[in-house]
Formats: structure tokens, C-alpha cells, sequence
């Protein structure tokens, strides 16, 4: 039976500051039990077109326009479509949004913003799947901060994303801990807000991307802050897309043509870690060659599953966990995947990497 409190904090009052920002966010419950109810609108049952029609379009997401630079540095074939704009857009609510008001086909996210999508009343489907099997996230300490080990966070302010990756990062950390979710004080902010939040003290632990993390520690380790590293994974890297995207034959069409090169993008940066740490890490994001390598060594190996059994299996528990704690209302997550694009990704690498 869920628990009807955070630490003081109203669970709905909790959901509704996270989402607030949501188009069509009020009316939420409503609109989770409609969807829940029904099963949604639900993506086209018809078979994929074997070529992509002339003149189709897609809007995709390119956080740090990672997307564009890997498919340049790579070489890899012309997209046999039109992207009509790259979306610098990355974080979770924002890609909900951003699919909401039409202004976005397909992002790359984790596994838990198509389950707070679904809450929200909100078509979309999962076309395609990575298995990461090495954590992406540590946690990170304010300034001055006593706290070592995860087990320290009891009675501690938690930076907490319920829509994004490192919100379920962290609700998995403190289960495999033995911490209740009264025991710690959720803070409810989006990652974007995780730095400033740190360094003001508002709150006392973040999660950050192994990305992130350099540069934070680069400027605060002097002062006590530090991280505390875990083997807590968030297992799915995936792409998704709006219903309404998946049942436009030309469109769906465009979407199983872009993934093979999603994937073959992913395996190019994992084969070519230098050339990457100065492209990307060093030229654009400003980071030193060190700190560069020091990320890139810590990179999954990319895994395309022909099969999706392992990553349903895991957005089931992804949701239970985030429905025990009263976040969501229990549902069956098979409904979140379109399994006309199963395989698709696998097919389109090397062996070594499906898992």
C-alpha cells in the first residue's frame, strides 16, 4: 500500500509542483485513469513502409546536438528524410512538452519519462532500446557536506525528479539502502536545477550524470563536496515517439529509418573515445582532456536487445516502484512499447553489441 506522504510533503502536492509547468497537467488524475482505462489511443497495429515516402519530416531531439555530431564524425549514410529541426532538448518534463505541443517526433530518453507520460494522460510509445549495464549517475554532496556513503542520506534533503532518470537512480539507491521514503526529505526540482541547488545547500544530495560531475567537483571538492559512487543502474536508453508520430505511415517510416543510425552513432562514439573527448568534450563542452577521459571511461558499451523482454521486465519494476511510493498508479508497461520496431536497432550493428 503506497504511503500518502513524502517527509511531510502531500504526495499530489509533491506531483503537481514537479509538473506544473505540464501542458494540460491539470486535470492529471483524470487523465491517468482515462488513459489507464482505455489503454490509450494506441499506435498502429500496420505493418512498417519499406521505404520512407518523399517529403517526410521529423523534429528530433539532440541534446548538446550530440546527435548531429556523431552522424558527422561518423560518416554514416544520409537519413532518407528531411530533419527539419534538431531540439536541443533533453530532460524528461521538457521532451513532454515539447511532444504535447507538436514541436517535437522523437527524443532519446531513459525509461521513466514515457511512465510519467503515461500518467499524464499522454500517448507516446518506445520504438527502440539500449541496455546499459554500468551506472550513469553518481550522487554528489554540497559543499562541507559529512555524508559518505548512501546509508547518510537518512534525515537528508534529496534533490528528487520524479519525471526524469535520476529520480528512479535515486529511489533505487535508497530501496537497495533500506531507506523508506519518509526516512529522507525529497526535494522536488528538475536536473537542471541540481547545480544551483548544491551549491546553495538547499539541498543535500544530487544525482549528477557522470558528465556532470567533473565540473562540479572541479570547483567544490576544495570545499568538501564530493561523490558517493553506487552500482545502481538505470538500465534503459531508448527513443520515443507520440502516437499520433507512429500512426503516420510516413512518419513511422521515417522513425524506423533512424534508428539503425542512432544505434550505428552510439557504437562510433564507444569504438572512438579520443576523437570524441576532443570534439565533444573538450571543443564543446569545455571541459579539460582529463576530465574528458575520465567520463569516456565510464561509458557503457552500447546493447541493442533483438528482444525487448529484459528492458519490459525493467520498466515494470521501474513503475512499481515509482507506484509504491504513490508517484503513479499501477499499470501494465507492455502498453508503452511499439513492437513493430523491435529488432530494428540489433539488426543494424555488429553482434557484439546486442545483448
Amino acid at each position: 500500500m503506497p504511503v500518502s506522504r513524502t517527509s511531510g510533503v502531500d504526495r499530489r502536492l509533491f506531483l503537481a509542483s514537479l509538473l506544473g509547468a505540464a501542458a494540460g497537467v491539470a486535470g492529471l488524475s483524470g487523465c491517468a485513469e482515462s488513459s489507464a482505462a482505455t489503454g490509450g489511443e494506441g499506435a498502429s497495429a500496420a505493418s512498417l513502409a519499406d521505404k520512407v515516402p518523399a517529403g517526410t519530416s521529423l523534429k528530433i531531439a539532440s541534446y548538446q546536438n550530440v546527435q548531429q555530431l556523431e552522424f558527422k564524425l561518423a560518416k554514416l549514410p544520409e537519413l532518407p528524410f528531411t530533419v527539419s529541426s534538431w531540439v536541443n532538448i533533453g530532460a524528461g518534463p521538457d521532451v513532454i512538452n515539447a511532444f504535447r505541443s507538436k514541436s517535437l517526433d522523437l527524443a532519446n530518453n531513459a525509461g521513466i519519462p514515457p511512465i510519467q507520460a503515461y500518467y499524464q494522460g499522454f500517448d507516446a510509445k518506445i520504438v527502440a532500446i539500449d541496455i546499459t549495464r554500468k551506472p550513469n549517475y553518481l550522487f554528489a554532496t554540497k559543499p562541507g557536506s559529512d555524508i559518505r556513503s548512501v546509508e547518510d542520506f537518512r534525515g537528508r534533503k534529496l534533490a528528487f525528479s520524479q519525471g526524469q532518470a535520476q529520480g528512479v537512480v535515486l529511489l533505487r539507491a535508497l530501496k537497495k539502502a533500506g531507506l523508506k521514503y519518509d526516512d529522507v526529505k525529497l526535494v522536488p526540482l528538475t536536473s537542471n536545477q541540481f547545480f544551483t541547488a548544491l551549491q546553495s545547500g538547499q539541498v543535500d544530495i544530487a544525482p549528477l550524470a557522470n558528465q556532470q560531475a567533473p565540473a562540479y567537483l572541479k570547483q567544490y571538492e576544495s570545499k568538501g563536496a564530493r561523490a558517493i559512487a553506487t552500482d545502481v543502474v538505470d538500465l534503459l536508453n531508448l527513443l520515443w515517439a507520440p502516437v499520433s508520430v507512429l500512426n503516420d505511415e510516413a512518419k513511422a517510416a521515417a522513425v524506423a529509418a533512424y534508428i539503425p543510425r542512432w544505434a550505428q552513432g552510439q557504437v562510433w562514439q564507444y569504438e572512438n573515445p579520443d576523437v570524441w573527448n576532443e570534439e565533444f568534450y573538450v571543443k564543446t563542452q569545455n571541459l579539460t582532456l582529463e576530465q574528458a577521459k575520465s567520463i569516456t571511461a565510464l561509458a557503457n558499451k552500447p546493447l541493442f536487445p533483438p528482444s525487448w523482454g529484459e528492458a519490459i521486465k525493467w520498466e515494470q519494476e521501474t513503475a512499481d516502484l515509482l507506484a509504491e511510493g504513490g508517484f503513479v498508479k499501477k499499470f501494465d508497461v507492455s502498453s508503452l512499447f511499439d513492437h513493430r520496431f523491435e529488432g530494428i536497432a540489433a539488426k543494424s550493428v555488429a553482434a557484439e553489441y546486442r545483448s
